[in-house]
């Protein structure tokens, strides 16, 4: 099964270090799972022209081709002036429309208000849906106050988002199953 990781930002810690957290879990509960992080502030990421995402080079293209070889997707975002940013929303860009067809994507927030809490409602998850994505139905919300000196802080928070990564991993090995089931079916 291949994970990656998304942070979905270039800017702020908070994010990578929810990400981080995730990574370390699924690398000590899923040690067969293939994870990939993919940090966003270490990438050169093209902003999106029209092209197809296999005619960037670079950066770009390595972070679309991870996407789109992915089984599944945990994409971390900070909440910026009530929005996802602007380099999430371009990686999106990047790809085609049906990119996240047959895969797993869940996703945790990080905000620095409460007040944020439905931003994944509103926009995050109609763009995965758009993009025919099988989505974790809860995220994790992370406030600011659950984290000190970067590290997350808030015990119900950790559990939370061990609890995404069990889901997310379920769902893939479902909905993989219930593909190879189907695809035996046609018996060629």
């Amino acid at each position: 099964m291949k994970i990656v990781a998304l942070s979905g930002s270039i800017v702020g810690s908070k994010t990578r270090t929810a990400i981080d957290y995730t990574v370390k879990v699924i690398n000590e509960k899923y040690p067969i799972a293939d994870i990939t992080l993919l940090d966003l502030a270490d990438y050169d990421v093209q902003f999106s022209d029209g092209r197809l995402y296999t005619e960037y080079i670079g950066d770009t293209k390595y972070v679309a081709e991870s996407l789109m070889e992915a089984d599944a997707i945990i994409i971390g975002t900070p909440i910026f002036q009530a929005s996802i940013p602007a380099t999430l929303k371009n990686v999106f860009d990047l790809l085609p429309e049906k990119a996240f067809r047959d895969k797993v994507v869940s996703v945790l927030v990080t905000a620095g208000s409460p007040k944020h809490y439905l931003i994944p409602e509103q926009q995050l998850k109609p763009i995965l849906s758009y993009m025919k994505a099988q989505t974790v139905g809860s995220y994790v919300f992370i406030e600011e106050k659950d984290f000190y000196q970067k590290e997350i802080v808030n015990d119900d928070v950790l559990f939370r988002i061990e609890r995404l990564i069990e889901d997310t991993v379920v769902l893939t090995e479902t909905y993989t199953k219930i593909r190879e089931d189907k695809e035996a079916e046609y018996g060629f």
